[in-house]
């Protein structure tokens, strides 16, 4: 007779429910597990057997056969030693085959039996949700798969307590949900003297979700104004966070079982391969683009970057989707995140300044930032000139409004933006809001569409570079309390885009 349990596989973010059977039969002792296994599946029988072991319980000499249906599906993972080892003690008769047949497992087991926690216990506690099963996992995981809510997540520290569980001899209170990270405190805007310009264009990017790009001299607070985003940013929204936590779960992120509402901010060095900006490698986890759902992803010396590699950013800027395609694996990752970038205007970083004028200009700087391919750099939406702070500046007192000022006028436009699209799924801001939604959101009086007409036929726009003006030109509007586009918001518009011919 065949007893089984339930476990899942991962595909991207999805975790797709698998049968694990289980059949003690007369023949040739042996101990196989069929149903497409990795390595690490496969080796889940010593584990499984050295767990029994230290538990007192002696495997029989039959034939053991443990088969991962749907069969054609890859298993990954060492989450399967837990239902490989609960279907295995139901086919035993120590534990009752209708109690393992209602829950949903996933766990690693040690060689003394203890489980040891695994990525992807929020996604695998969705799916258990969605079957109306109970999930189990290691205590460690408990927390994170708690945050659910409508599972029941038991969340043991041995294999041991799970038989005495399911044998009502010492019953394990199902997990509580893991503490809310918080975020480490922000740097404050007013830190960086002068610098007005960027840090509205700063404050515009933060309001709209748009992508921003830092042209200037070394030293000049590129990267010192991008560390201060964050703090301008408002939290994730319940979705948002769960969308967000389901991906850095199954990149094993999540620590403790906590989920924080803060946006993420990830800022990978510009060493960084495809696999890893991208994703892909061993199992083709989310990659820095996915870990920046619904929050900033940080470039720094942008040139730098492997030509390749941000080429392969194109596409997920406009879909917010990235496919990570594998000969073994084919996987979709969100990646809806607001990408900001900084670059020097050339190699040796002193086009600009004219106190230590360039000695190759103005090619150097033309090789450089053709680095950058055209229709990269179109797709950034507000492009800065961060000029060098004189010393003397150095010595003055805090300038400007604090981030708690700028973030709360960042918060009035969020919340305009989700109540002009509520009735419309999958858009939350002006940078989501394309075609007609587009069209009807920004509509221009005679005197604005005469101004933006003549720039995009004296600069050469292209149709996507248009749109991208009219999402900004919305974006100040909202910040300005507007309900309409005026003149002077579509000037700063265009101000931000046409800041050279280069980068027009």
């Amino acid at each position: 007779m065949v007893a089984q349990s339930y476990t899942v596989a991962f595909e991207g973010v999805e975790a797709l429910p698998v049968e694990v059977q289980c059949a003690v039969t007369i023949g040739v002792p042996a101990f196989a597990i069929v149903g497409l296994p990795d390595k690490a599946v496969s080796e889940a029988r010593e584990r499984v057997r050295s767990a029994l072991t230290a538990m007192g319980i002696a495997l029989p000499s039959k034939r053991i056969t443990v088969n991962l249906s749907p069969a054609d599906m890859p298993k990954e993972g060492s989450h399967f030693d837990l239902p490989i080892a609960l279907s295995l003690l139901a086919a035993l008769d120590i534990l009752p085959r209708d109690v393992v047949g209602g829950v949903m497992a996933l766990g690693e087991l040690s060689l003394d039996g203890t489980l040891v926690p695994v990525p992807g216990a929020l996604p695998a506690a969705m799916t258990a949700a969605e079957a109306d099963r109970v999930l189990v996992c290691p205590h460690g995981s408990g927390p994170e798969a708690a945050w659910v809510g409508s599972c029941t997540v038991i969340g043991a520290r041995s294999l041991g307590d799970l038989v005495r569980h399911f044998s009502g001899q010492a019953p394990i209170r199902p997990a509580s949900p893991g503490e809310l990270s918080r975020a480490a405190q922000s740097r404050d805007l007013r830190d960086v003297k002068g610098q007005e310009r960027a840090k509205r264009a700063l404050e515009i990017a933060a309001a709209g979700r748009h992508h921003l790009l830092f042209v200037g001299t070394p030293g000049s607070g590129k990267s010192m104004l991008a560390a201060r985003l964050p703090g301008l940013l408002p939290p994730l929204s319940p979705q948002e966070a769960l969308e967000t936590s389901m991906i850095h779960s199954v990149a094993g992120l999540l620590t403790e079982g906590g989920i924080s509402r803060s946006r993420p901010y990830r800022d990978p060095h510009h060493t960084a391969s495809m696999a890893a900006i991208i994703g892909g490698g061993r199992g083709a986890k989310p990659g820095e683009a996915s870990l920046a759902h619904n929050g900033v992803l940080f470039l720094d010396e942008l040139p730098e970057f492997q030509r390749t590699v941000l080429e392969t950013l194109r596409q997920p800027l406009e879909t917010g989707q990235v496919m990570v395609s594998r000969a073994n694996a084919h996987l979709a990752y969100p990646c809806r995140f607001m990408l900001v970038a900084a670059a020097n205007p050339c190699k040796c970083g002193y086009l600009s300044d004219p106190g230590r004028a360039c000695s190759r200009a103005p090619g150097c700087g033309d090789d450089y930032m053709a680095r950058i391919s055209g229709p990269l750099m179109d797709r950034f939406d507000l492009r800065i000139e961060v000029p060098p702070v004189a010393f003397m500046d150095l010595d003055l007192p805090p300038s400007g409004d604090s981030s708690a000022d700028v973030a709360a006028r960042v918060a009035r436009a969020r919340d305009i933006q989700s109540e002009r699209f509520a009735a419309h799924p999958g858009v939350r801001t002006n940078a989501d809001a394309e075609g007609a939604l587009l069209d009807e959101i920004t509509r221009l009086d005679t005197d604005c569409r005469a101004l933006l007409l003549k720039a995009a036929d004296s600069f050469g726009l292209t149709a996507r570079g248009y749109h991208r003006i009219l999402r900004v030109a919305r974006t100040i509007a909202d910040l300005g309390g507007s309900g309409a586009i005026q003149r002077p918001h579509l000037a700063e518009a265009l101000g931000y885009r046409l800041i050279s011919s280069r980068q027009a």
